[in-house]
């Protein structure tokens, strides 16, 4: 039988913490494709065991963009992977990629967590296709597809492994980077901060636990009608690339201003932090002081990541900046305010009021218009599964694989009528 794929090469650079990467290179290879990564630390090369296609990269950091064309041009390249696509070395490959006329394939975490990864190509969050593509184009796409309703995830099933393996990636960088002495971290922080931040989230998650249910428990006995604020973590690349705030304070203080204006007196507003904050940014201080200024102690509280369905049962309203977690919100039919691009700030159902006015009388979001929506982004981008456990994982490469090797992107192939039938979350549970 000929080799359908032996004409397509990847190359590979910097995935999810843990084996994912490799186990979609070595599922690419079986179909007949040519699979390099390109490596830039200790952690990269650990989690690629297959040596004879790993490409360490040693040089300095701002160096590395002209060596992966390079290595685009030498290798004869059809097809780049990674893992985001903000983080500089990524946004300069992927201009090199497009240059030369090469598929871009992206993955992101899911547009729908938790159950859900992101697979899109060109590029994903405010780079996606979705930022262009109308609810009128994604329902015409929709005209003659079914599939079964899955409920709004209420957890993230992978949140141990995850920091698990970030934990871990950042140790073998922090003690055993020799032959990388030159690299440097694309956050603003050192490798040996990020391990002892990760390691830090890890042994206090049993704390953290019992003081987040103490938290909820206080709002749900509290008997106050509330708005909930959904944080991101201030150093992703969505909050950073995406959004019109430079830091977590300054979106903390415009709700608390907009809350402490529009809101009745009888009301409360309650933060909650994103499942993997580690402390970095000081969220916590800036929300008892912004309390404080605005004359709003006693009616602002804070929770410390966990689950989100018990707090969204009784919210009133929903506030971000752009975090996923707010298509939960959406689900529920809560009006959602959101001030950063989003691939789900489409109009039908995410207003546009002044913070003030929606605390006061928010606008109710267009139920059936997000449905069709969520069920445009489960026929297309929405791969079931994840990257950080095996049971995820193996959810994730039984439908991904194929749609890196399929001639259209899912959008592509929804909107011309050539996508194959999705299997949804049967798959995992």
């Amino acid at each position: 039988m000929p080799n359908r794929y032996a004409d397509r090469r990847f190359l590979l650079l910097q995935g999810p913490h843990g084996p994912f990467f490799h186990q979609l290179g070595r599922m690419l290879r079986a179909a007949g494709g040519t699979v390099w990564r390109v490596g830039f630390n200790r952690g990269d090369e650990v989690f690629w065991p297959h040596k004879s296609s790993f490409v360490p990269f040693k040089g300095e950091t701002e160096n590395a963009p002209g060596r992966i064309a390079a290595l685009l041009a030498e290798k004869g390249i059809t097809d780049l992977v990674l893992y985001g696509d903000t983080r500089p070395i990524h946004a300069q490959a992927i201009a090199a990629a497009r240059q030369a006329g090469i598929r871009v394939h992206v993955f992101e975490e899911g547009y729908l967590r938790p159950y859900w990864a992101t697979y899109e190509r060109g590029g994903s969050n405010g780079h996606s296709r979705l930022m262009d593509l109308g609810l009128a184009d994604m329902r015409h796409a929709l005209a003659q597809s079914e599939i079964d309703w899955p409920e709004a995830p209420a957890r993230w099933g992978d949140m141990r492994q995850h920091v698990f393996y970030g934990a871990l990636y950042h140790f073998f960088v922090m003690a055993l980077n020799g032959r990388y002495r030159r690299f440097r971290p694309h956050r603003g922080v050192t490798v040996l901060q990020e391990f002892r931040l990760y390691l830090r989230r890890l042994l206090f998650m049993p704390l953290h636990k019992i003081e987040r249910r103490i938290a909820t428990f206080r709002i749900k006995a509290g008997g106050f009608p509330y708005h909930l604020v959904l944080l991101q973590l201030e150093h992703d690349a969505s909050f950073r690339m995406h959004s019109p705030f430079a830091s977590q304070t300054e979106f903390i203080d415009l709700v608390m201003e907009g809350f402490a204006e529009g809101a009745a007196g009888h009301h409360h507003l309650v933060f909650k932090a994103h499942p993997l904050e580690d402390g970095r940014a000081p969220i916590r201080r800036a929300i008892h002081a912004a309390a404080r200024r605005h004359g709003l102690s006693g009616r602002v509280h804070f929770v410390r990541g966990g689950k989100l369905a018990a707090l969204l049962a009784a919210a009133r309203t929903a506030v971000t900046v752009n975090s996923t977690a707010a298509q939960q919100a959406l689900w529920r039919g809560l009006p959602l305010r959101a001030f950063g691009q989003a691939v789900y700030a489409k109009p039908e159902f995410v207003s546009s009021q002044p913070i003030a006015e929606f605390f006061a009388n928010p606008a109710r979001p267009d139920s059936r218009a997000y449905r069709d929506y969520r069920h445009f982004l489960l026929e297309t981008s929405q791969v079931p599964g994840g990257f950080y456990s095996a049971r995820s994982r193996r959810a994730l490469l039984r439908q991904v694989v194929d749609l890196i090797l399929a001639p259209e992107d899912p959008y592509e192939a929804l909107i011309g009528g050539n996508a194959a039938p999705r299997q949804q979350l049967r798959l995992i549970r």
